[in-house]
């Protein structure tokens, strides 16, 4: 998935250095990426990194979790991420996080999301919708996922607390006639002017 400037591909064993250390603590990006979560332990991170390794080392391939790679360079700058709301429902969430606040404002995030939302929809032909969850302090993701084509399905008021604060937990979806719509060459083809 080639956009202009960044790629999204799979996980090589380069990753693995730069992912553990964007998973430690206090980075930016983890005040923005679901701060109501707990966040892994430095010997989670070190066991992910193990099994990311491993599957690598095997050919294994690691579907619902993919590289975000800037283009001149082929260095992780992030990681675009899937998982079900509902398998039986064909119902899709997608996630996206751009690590270094220094790439951020610089159109990464919206050719990231675009070229994950379109492969997604290319190999999973089931799928009638994608989902995006973030909440209303993550001003960014919004306008992102808005700026693609993504649209407010859900506003969860005052569901998350941040730093003692509410906000409201947010939902977005976009649907397949949507997209094809708003990219009928694709997503790619639109990046590139085609």
């Amino acid at each position: 998935m080639n956009g202009i400037k960044i790629n999204i591909r799979p996980w090589q064993i380069k990753d693995i250095d730069p992912y553990v250390y964007w998973q430690q603590p206090n980075h930016k990006w983890q005040q923005l990426d679901g701060p109501y979560y707990p966040k892994s332990t430095p010997e989670q991170v070190e066991r992910l990194a193990v099994k990311i390794k491993h599957k690598i080392e095997n050919n294994e391939p690691i579907p619902q979790r993919y590289v975000i790679a800037n283009a001149s360079a082929d260095e992780m700058v992030g990681t675009v991420t899937w998982y079900w709301e509902s398998q039986e429902t064909n119902w899709l969430s997608v996630g996206i996080v751009v690590f270094d606040e220094s790439n951020w404002g610089q159109g990464i995030g919206c050719e990231a999301l675009g070229l994950w939302s379109q492969h997604l929809f290319d190999t999973m032909p089931e799928l009638v919708r994608l989902d995006l969850r973030t909440w209303s302090g993550n001003i960014g993701m919004m306008k992102l996922a808005e700026k693609c084509g993504y649209q407010e399905e859900a506003r969860f008021r005052m569901a998350r607390i941040v730093n003692g604060d509410y906000f409201d937990g947010m939902g977005y979806g976009v649907l397949r006639t949507e997209w094809n719509s708003r990219y009928p060459n694709g997503f790619g083809a639109f990046l590139h002017g085609t």
